[in-house]
């Protein structure tokens, strides 16, 4: 069984801080999923994730264009969304390139190509909670080195 971590973000500072965090730890290869519902804070934690790598400027949801390249300031960035792709148009698209490229793979409803997806990565799936709006959970399940010792590190840290 792998093992679990929980990170409450009571509000998108506090998101931003786990994206940043988790970014500082990025290195070439890295691959994130992230799935939730629609408003969940995919894209919020993608945009802290991307300032934390050094990506300047806007970063949005790749919705329509599926995926969108960045130039970070120590990593490329590779921002996909795969919400309206299937496993077909998924091979087509040379999705290993990026999974095994020189950048950091971000994939927002990861869910869709969860068979192709690279066996080491980090999965988080984010949840509305409480009474707030504001209020989420992130559930963090780490697939392999490194991210199991990035998940260790968020526990020393006392975010979880």
């Amino acid at each position: 069984m792998k093992p679990i971590y929980t990170y409450i973000s009571e509000n998108e500072q506090a998101t931003e801080r786990l994206a940043r965090f988790i970014a500082e730890a990025a290195v070439p290869g890295t691959v994130i999923t992230l799935d939730g519902d629609l408003g969940a804070g995919k894209t919020r934690f993608s945009q802290g994730f991307a300032r934390g790598i050094g990506v300047q400027g806007l970063v949005n949801s790749p919705t329509f264009t599926i995926i969108k390249e960045y130039e970070g300031a120590r990593l490329p960035f590779y921002h996909m969304d795969v919400y309206r792709i299937g496993l077909e148009d998924a091979d087509d698209l040379g999705l290993d390139e990026y999974f095994y490229g020189n950048g950091v793979t971000l994939i927002e409803w990861s869910t869709q190509i969860e068979e192709i997806l690279p066996s080491n990565r980090l999965e988080i799936v984010i949840n509305r909670t409480g009474d707030e709006q504001t209020e989420r959970t992130f559930t963090i399940i780490p697939h392999g080195e490194p991210y199991l010792t990035w998940c260790h590190s968020l526990e020393g840290n006392r975010w979880n």
